[in-house]
């Protein structure tokens, strides 16, 4: 196995919480899928955390592909999922699957975490090439 890429980043809370209270569903349905939905409003306590650190781990993901949110790229192409164990994943749809597929990337390690202000995510792409 070897690393494809690297990327990370870092969310303000609060602002995420503000794209929440503003724009409700239409940011919702324009970033998150439905399963990230699921989880995440499964505590109205940590809401705008789950939701702050799932927006991070897209764009740390997008930053390890080497793409950033171009070349076609929606927001919920990039799918964060949790194991049974609650341990943090990627699913690829869309553009960016298909971009990964070229670039050889066969699969993703993900770690989340957040404080009472931050979220933060990283992402390593990692592939056979």
């Amino acid at each position: 196995m070897r690393i494809m890429g690297h990327g990370i980043d870092l969310v303000e809370i609060t602002r995420i919480a503000h794209m929440l209270e503003t724009h409700g569903e239409r940011f919702l349905a324009r970033c998150f899928t439905a399963g990230e939905q699921a989880y995440a409003e499964q505590s109205h306590r940590l809401r705008a955390e789950r939701y702050a650190a799932r927006f991070a781990a897209k764009e740390a993901v997008l930053k390890a592909l080497g793409t950033g949110w171009r070349d076609g790229i929606a927001w919920t192409d990039v799918d964060v999922t949790r194991d049974p164990a609650g341990q943090p994943g990627v699913r690829l749809s869309g553009r960016s699957a298909q971009i990964a597929r070229e670039r050889g990337i066969t699969g993703w390690l993900l770690s989340l975490s957040h404080s009472d202000s931050h979220a933060i995510a990283s992402a390593l792409a990692v592939g056979n090439g």
